[in-house]
């Protein structure tokens, strides 16, 4: 809350200031409204970022949040659902979701030790409770919050493209799926990202809510990725399409990420863009242009073609010691600009 007033604070000084300002000042609308606020659209490429990204950082409020995007020089962004979720009054976790997220991805590698098997069990259970709660708050919750943080990141100069709170999996209710899209549609998304289900089942259901919402549902992949991955979820739905990531689609072995793009790029609606390596060298996850994931020629390919859809950096290689993740994301933003120049 305290961050929260300050941020309004300064908004409203802000104001008041622009109220006393001379006469050729207030006649300059159109340089008033874009006055130090970032601008990431790289000659005709939309780079954005996933918050996932400043996953690490203390702070995971809305406000925050939004600061570490202005601060790496975003205009656009994927959403994580715990900032705004929690600036819209979600009940707060009773566990660690850091340690989620780490267990669990070791849990999905299969390279649990037998003691974090046991950790992960006991958290498993705690998530249980604890998305019980989240459901029954969910499906009553006012949508006026979300306006509120649209708000605010636009007036920052942040536009927010897709909306990824975890309220679409199976395990998820018809009324928090609901919520999940009209809480994006409430933050000017075009669309919701998850990870894809595995399940037709579920990405038919998905797609058809989708289109009775107006919200386009976008799967992401990991390593499973292929040429014909989401080839069942499109046939689905019109409101079905992909949320790509380039380095896995490598590190799983796949050659052809360019014909990939020529045949689906009318139904990627945003792609994450990291550095990995190919299964000869060692899948790691590693520095942009240390790896074997062709970012560079990638974003040329979007320019020249003038696909729409964002390149969102995903940061997920390891944060050196002297850095943080804003300045790693900077870096991601910077090898962008050269790569586009």
């Amino acid at each position: 809350m305290k961050n929260r007033r300050e941020f309004l604070i300064k908004s409203t000084l802000g104001v008041a200031g622009l109220a006393l300002a001379p006469t050729w000042l207030k006649g300059a609308p159109a340089i008033i409204k874009n006055f130090n606020k970032p601008d990431s659209n790289i000659n005709g490429v939309q780079i954005g970022c996933i918050t996932y990204s400043f996953r690490s950082l203390p702070d995971q409020s809305a406000e925050a949040t939004l600061k570490y995007v202005i601060d790496s020089g975003l205009s656009a962004i994927e959403l994580m659902g715990d900032p705004a979720e929690s600036f819209a009054g979600m009940p707060t976790p009773t566990f660690e979701r850091g340690k989620m997220w780490q267990l669990g991805r070791k849990a999905r590698d299969g390279q649990l030790t037998d003691d974090e098997k046991k950790e992960w069990e006991e958290l498993q259970k705690e998530v249980t409770a604890y998305s019980q709660a989240v459901a029954t708050w969910r499906a009553n919750a006012d949508m006026k919050p979300f306006e509120q943080v649209r708000k605010m990141y636009k007036d920052a100069g942040v536009s927010i493209y897709a909306f990824k709170p975890s309220a679409f999996g199976a395990n998820n209710t018809d009324a928090e799926i609901a919520y999940g899209m009209k809480a994006a549609k409430a933050l000017g998304a075009s669309h919701v990202t998850l990870e894809h289900p595995a399940n037709d089942a579920q990405t038919l259901k998905l797609g058809k809510m989708g289109e009775r919402y107006g919200m386009s549902v976008a799967y992401h992949g990991h390593e499973q990725q292929t040429f014909d991955f989401w080839d069942t979820a499109l046939a689905q739905s019109p409101k079905n399409a992909l949320n790509l990531d380039m380095g896995h689609y490598i590190a799983a072995g796949n050659t052809d990420l360019f014909p990939l793009l020529e045949k689906q790029h009318g139904r990627i609606l945003s792609m994450h863009t990291k550095d990995r390596q190919t299964p000869a060298h060692g899948k790691g996850n590693v520095v942009w242009g240390e790896g074997d994931t062709p970012i560079g020629d990638v974003l040329k390919t979007i320019q020249k073609n003038k696909y729409k859809f964002p390149a969102t950096i995903e940061l997920e290689y390891q944060v050196p010691e002297n850095s943080d993740p804003v300045k790693e994301v900077q870096k991601c933003v910077e090898f962008c600009r050269k790569s586009l120049a």
